[in-house]
């Protein structure tokens, strides 16, 4: 016999999962869980932006260059036990679905379908310029929750803090007193540069520097001769995570092809700084570079900006590692960790 409720009885409800919406780079809006445990990180850059803002602990998937980088491995040892499921262009699916993550974090709009074709809740993350690193390590303290929005915060202001030190500094400088600055993209080809049109351009600029190749854009291949023309007045050499700046170096500077080379011929070539992630590009710790690069340009000016000192303050505050100053003096210069 079938009991009705009582007139005005309340029936019981059920509440539905609590989930919110996240806004991706490209104004998508994404629903997740209210609470993100399990995170798949697709972007090798993105991975040290988790770290930072201290939700490494759930990342379950990550990339190969990731998972291979010495000084990510040292300051977070258990990413070498964290699936790698891409090496930033091909993604193995099944692999990334077996890991269960409750938000994917990508910057790459094929990887995006592909892991939303297999029912992923997928955020798009990504930049180019300083505008760009500010917006997606906001996007990606909301995924992770918890205390990372506040962390990001505390962090957006200490790269503005460093950008707004050196330009106060820099400002007065006049152009001709501005160094020439040449940027190659990493060891593996000597005539691949990062031109004024990239986010190398940006923190050149910021830093007092001039980009001896305004003209171009990220990773443009031009000849030697162009090099040479332009006759820069520092080389900066991409160390990657493998400490190939180095090496890079060494080569230009026993090359007789680059030996007319103002740069060369001063011995102002330099590894760019490299740590959990490199400095130089798509980096949080691009609010060291903008410091390394000023001093490194206009060493009179910032003569009291302990690089080194620097290094090992960022890292204890966001990585909670304590860098030594000998570990700290290979991050600077562009060598992975003994």
């Amino acid at each position: 016999l079938l009991t009705l409720p009582l007139l005005g009885t309340a029936l019981p409800t059920f509440a539905a999962p609590a989930t919110r919406n996240v806004t991706d780079i490209k104004g998508r809006q994404v629903s997740l869980p209210a609470q993100v445990n399990r995170v798949a990180n697709l972007w090798h850059a993105n991975n040290q932006i988790v770290l930072l803002l201290g939700g490494a602990d759930k990342l379950v998937a990550t990339t190969s260059n990731i998972r291979q980088s010495p000084w990510f491995a040292a300051v977070y040892p258990r990413i070498r036990s964290v699936t790698a499921v891409t090496d930033g262009q091909n993604l193995q699916l099944e692999e990334l679905a077996a890991a269960r993550p409750e938000a994917v974090l990508t910057s790459s709009a094929n990887l995006q379908q592909q892991s939303e074709r297999a029912g992923l809740k997928t955020v798009l993350v990504g930049f180019q310029d300083f505008a760009g690193l500010r917006q997606t390590v906001r996007i990606t303290a909301q995924v992770l929750g918890g205390n990372a929005p506040s962390i990001a915060e505390n962090y957006i202001r200490e790269l503005d803090g460093n950008i707004n030190l050196v330009s106060s500094r820099v400002r007065q400088i006049p152009t001709e007193r501005r160094p020439s600055v040449l940027h190659i993209t990493g060891g593996s080809n000597l005539t691949e540069i990062d031109g004024g049109k990239s986010m190398i351009g940006e923190w050149v600029r910021y830093a007092g520097g001039r980009n001896a190749l305004p003209n171009h854009g990220n990773k443009a291949v031009v000849n030697l001769e162009e090099i040479i023309a332009v006759k820069p007045d520092i080389i900066i050499v991409g160390s990657g995570t493998n400490g190939s700046g180095q090496q890079a170096v060494a080569a230009i500077r026993r090359n007789p092809a680059w030996q007319t080379i103002p740069a060369v011929k001063n011995g102002r070539v330099y590894a760019n700084p490299a740590g959990t992630f490199p400095w130089d590009r798509y980096s949080a710790e691009a609010a060291l570079q903008i410091l390394w690069a000023a001093k490194l340009f206009h060493p009179q000016q910032f003569a009291d900006i302990d690089m080194n000192a620097r290094t090992r303050a960022f890292y204890r505050k966001y990585y909670g590692y304590n860098l030594s100053q000998p570990a700290a003096a290979r991050i600077l210069t562009g060598q992975p960790p003994q």
